[in-house]
């Protein structure tokens, strides 16, 4: 078992191991500046066109607009006409031109500015992968402090090799995936186990590259070469699976080429058979022009898109960011829910949830908290934020302590009062028979029916309560938390004034109170219950699965093992999850959500959609909201085919006109594009 000491040392905030902030601008993209010129020419030779400006005025512009967002398209079509593939996009472009070519400009330009758009949106998406991955990198210091045989030295991180021994200060970054020679500290490795608080170092005891030391310095050995770190691999794994094709993408590349060259041939065919029967040349182009305009995938792509962005739009008021149509999509197509535990399922924040005052002590609730408040309000360490807040929620007022000292792997005291008061760790519950304590440091016990932790001398039966022993030989009963309480995981502090134990106080990571409703709603929608996956040690897991009503629970994952557990849960597997340890998962599942308020960087970055509000109850109903959308999508298809169907049938077997082609070609366009729109009604949420 991992252990973690309730001490307050570690100077950092609840989450401090967030990624550096790299963003590419949109604009710094020179697909999204081409993108954005092609429009601007547009819009203008749009409002000119309509206006009835003359055509040397909107014709250059258009030109233009055509140029703009045609020649990136055009050129990746040429080479890959040189690779002998053909590709929609250079199907595209021909149609645009073709249309052009028998005065249909506005329709040319309107699909060369669709494209382009498509093209920059989808280069953006990719530099912004690639953005988090750098950052990701950058957990893990650029340098270090290596001990040699004559002293100490800094070197770079990434020439460090395995058996180096590194000086590891207080407040720094662990530089290397390694063990604690010697030294006490804690360190706050969320970003790797997704733990909710810090856990105490002690010889002997492995440590993570990018974890953030507490106020102990510590002396490790360094046992894995840098670019083999756990930090390393979780980018690794980022990188390979964002290069990874889902199964539905390659099934639609290869639709795609198939498509593109029987449009091609067809429309080579309408041109070349009339001519070789006599036909003049005008008709036989104009026919073979009006086949390509009709016979385009213009209906089909707008079938599919206008539901699927109409349910990203609906989404998006409810506090749910949905990535892509793409995402979207998936999002639906789920059969089997994993979850992970902190910030995601729990608020990821330590909150006080129990104040015990011990008999005798002469304090009650307020005091206790006071008391404790005092001496944790000059440190930074999570779980003596989470004191001090408390104390301000319930209006305790809190005293000046003066002479603070920080003791790592112990706790921290300082004078309140003319009184020493010390705030140190007792445990972190098990999971044992009887409420039984796990070994936590020095903290130990046989768990069966109640068990004794030392603490510096302090003793506790585990079940009614910890002994403690004062310095005159004295013994004093602190409640401890009660087997009712079924606080599996939670952490406790015991106080000292002068020696003899007061109280102690419970801390714990508390579940989202939506989260029991959420579960139960992915359970009805995928028939079958959620896994839950988490870094985090067996018995906090146990508690959060019990309150849930999740059965499946795999707790102790590294984020590699996290991979694991998902690829083992079948092809279409949602995740929800929000720290850096899960965007491995959130890249390869089928479909991945991250938590907005508490996601790091790398898994907002990750993910397919974003609960901006970290409500879990978005997760059912964008799941509802997607499934609605792939049926329209579904309907939309069938109508689109069939008036694609339709008119090539007629301008193969009779003569169909080109504005009646254009008309019935746009139409079907508009009605699956109202048809899709139904989607942002309230009701297809709230359905």
């Amino acid at each position: 078992m991992v252990a973690r000491v309730s001490a307050t040392l570690a100077p950092a905030p609840v989450r401090p191991a967030t990624l550096p902030r790299r963003r590419t601008r949109l604009l710094a993209l020179p697909e999204a500046r081409w993108a954005l010129a092609a429009t601007v020419f547009f819009a203008i030779a749009l409002t000119a066109d309509l206006g009835g400006g003359p055509a040397w005025l909107y014709g250059p512009l258009y030109a233009l607009s055509y140029a703009c967002g045609g020649w990136e398209p055009a050129l990746e079509g040429l080479r890959a006409l040189r690779a002998k593939t053909l590709d929609v996009d250079l199907l595209m472009i021909v149609a645009a031109l073709g249309a052009a070519a028998i005065g249909q400009v506005l329709d040319g330009a309107l699909l060369i500015v669709i494209f382009a758009t498509s093209g920059a949106l989808e280069a953006f998406a990719t530099a912004r992968t690639a953005d988090s991955v750098r950052g990701l990198l950058d957990l893990a210091p650029d340098t270090a402090t290596r001990v040699t045989d004559t002293g100490e030295e800094t070197v770079p991180a990434a020439e460090l090799a395995v058996g180096d021994t590194l000086l590891v200060r207080p407040g720094e970054r662990i530089a290397g995936d390694g063990r604690v020679l010697d030294g006490v500290s804690e360190a706050d490795q969320a970003t790797v186990t997704g733990e909710s608080f810090p856990v105490v170092k002690r010889p002997g005891d492995e440590v993570y590259a990018g974890t953030l030391n507490g106020t102990g310095a510590l002396r490790v050995r360094v046992e894995r070469d840098p670019s083999d770190s756990v930090i390393a691999r979780i980018a690794g794994l980022v990188e390979e699976a964002s290069r990874t094709k889902a199964p539905t993408q390659v099934l639609i590349e290869k639709v795609e080429q198939r498509y593109a060259v029987g449009v091609v041939v067809a429309t080579l065919a309408v041109f070349a058979v009339p001519l070789a029967f006599g036909a003049d040349l005008t008709s036989a182009l104009l026919r073979a022009m009006t086949f390509m305009i009709v016979a385009s995938p213009c209906a089909v792509v707008l079938a599919t898109m206008p539901p699927l962005l109409s349910a990203v739009a609906n989404a998006g008021r409810h506090g749910v960011l949905v990535k892509s149509a793409v995402a979207m999509e998936q999002l639906g197509a789920v059969d089997v829910v994993a979850l992970d535990k902190t910030g995601t399922l729990t608020e990821g924040a330590p909150e006080v949830g129990a104040v015990r005052p011990a008999a005798g002590s002469g304090l009650d609730e307020r005091g206790l908290l006071a008391l404790a408040a005092a001496v944790e309000y000059a440190s930074e360490h999570p779980l003596a934020r989470a004191i001090v807040r408390e104390a301000g929620v319930r209006g305790v007022g809190v005293a000046r302590a003066e002479g603070f000292v920080a003791r790592p792997g112990v706790g921290v005291e300082a004078v309140v009062e003319g009184a020493v008061v010390r705030v140190g760790g007792v445990g972190v519950r098990g999971g044992g028979v009887g409420g039984a304590w796990g070994e936590q440091g020095v903290e130990w016990g046989d768990g069966v029916g109640g068990v004794r932790g030392e603490v510096r001398g302090e003793w506790g039966d585990g079940v009614g309560g910890a002994w403690g022993e004062g310095p005159a030989g004295t013994r004093t009963e602190v409640p401890g938390p009660a087997p009712e309480d079924g606080e599996s995981g939670c952490t406790t502090v015991l106080v000292t004034r002068d020696g003899v134990p007061v109280g102690t106080l419970t801390l714990v990571d508390r579940l989202r109170p939506e989260a029991p409703a959420a579960v139960a709603a992915l359970t009805a929608l995928t028939g079958a219950s959620p896994v839950l996956l988490t870094g985090d040690q067996e018995g906090a897991a146990a508690r959060v699965a019990e309150a849930t009503g999740i059965t499946d629970v795999r707790a102790g994952l590294l984020p590699e093992e996290k991979v694991d557990a998902v690829r083992s849960l079948g092809a279409r597997v949602l995740f929800v999850g929000d720290g850096v340890n899960d965007a491995p998962a959130l890249a390869v599942a089928h479909a991945g959500v991250a938590m907005g308020k508490a996601g790091s960087d790398l898994a907002l970055e990750t993910a397919d959609a974003v609960l901006v509000r970290d409500d879990l109850n978005a997760v059912p109903a964008a799941v509802h909201l997607s499934r609605s959308a792939r049926r329209l999508v579904r309907q939309n298809l069938v109508i689109a085919g069939v008036f694609i169907t339709g008119l090539v049938l007629w301008d193969l077997v009779g003569h169909l006109p080109l504005p009646l082609g254009v008309a019935g070609h746009e139409g079907s366009t508009v009605l699956v594009g109202l048809n899709g729109l139904r989607l942002l009604r309230e009701s297809a949420w709230r359905g």
